[in-house]
């Protein structure tokens, strides 16, 4: 189905996509050198080491941390640079055809089903928060769902007029809903890690 309305460049969405990127690829740097110091000194003192609760070190270790083999913190470093370049591109004045968006929100889909899965991990089986990989969290989800509701409302996802409108709606809401988001994990934490007494 061809688009109905004329296109209108998302440029606030680009200028995000940017500034989401380059934390998420700063963290997932960090992450890497983290993990090449353990893999010389098992022993090294990491600076997201703060404390029992708080550290990326048992992440790092563990085979959560590596679930393909090979750091995480490597997919951040590739899939990052994506992100910053497709924002970069829609700023410059890049048009991307339909598949490219939807090739684009199935890799935001991707990311943020392995984040919640690290969530989830990290709350309930490994027992401790890591810094960096919470920047990570950070920045993924409000990614997905920025380009996600900007691809229903925009029609590069067929949808019906309604959730098109609706997706239009949410999209002016983003922040709140990604705030949503972040309160309910940190309830989930809470909940099962005794976060505020273990402080």
């Amino acid at each position: 189905m061809p688009r109905s309305e004329p296109y209108q460049r998302p440029t606030a969405l680009a200028i995000f996509l940017i500034i989401a990127g380059v934390i998420g690829f700063a963290a997932a740097f960090t992450l890497t050198i983290d993990k090449i110091h353990l893999l010389q000194d098992p022993n090294a003192q990491l600076s997201c080491n703060f404390s029992v609760l708080f550290g990326c070190g048992t992440n790092l270790a563990s085979w959560q941390g590596s679930i393909f083999s090979f750091p995480n913190a490597l997919i951040g470093i590739a899939a990052w640079s994506v992100v910053i370049t497709i924002g970069a591109a829609i700023l410059a004045g890049a048009r991307f055809a339909r598949w490219l968006w939807i090739g684009f929100n199935i890799g935001t889909a991707g990311a943020i089903a392995l984040v919640i899965w690290l969530i989830s991990q990290s709350i309930f089986v490994l027992d401790v928060l890591c810094p960096w990989c919470m920047v990570t969290w950070s920045v993924t989800i409000p990614v997905f769902l920025a380009v996600t509701l900007y691809n229903l409302k925009s029609g590069n996802i067929p949808a019906t007029a309604s959730v098109r409108r609706a997706a239009a709606g949410a999209y002016s809401w983003l922040v709140v809903i990604t705030l949503g988001c972040y309160i309910i994990i940190a309830v989930i934490a809470q909940l099962k890690m005794d976060v505020l007494h273990r402080i």
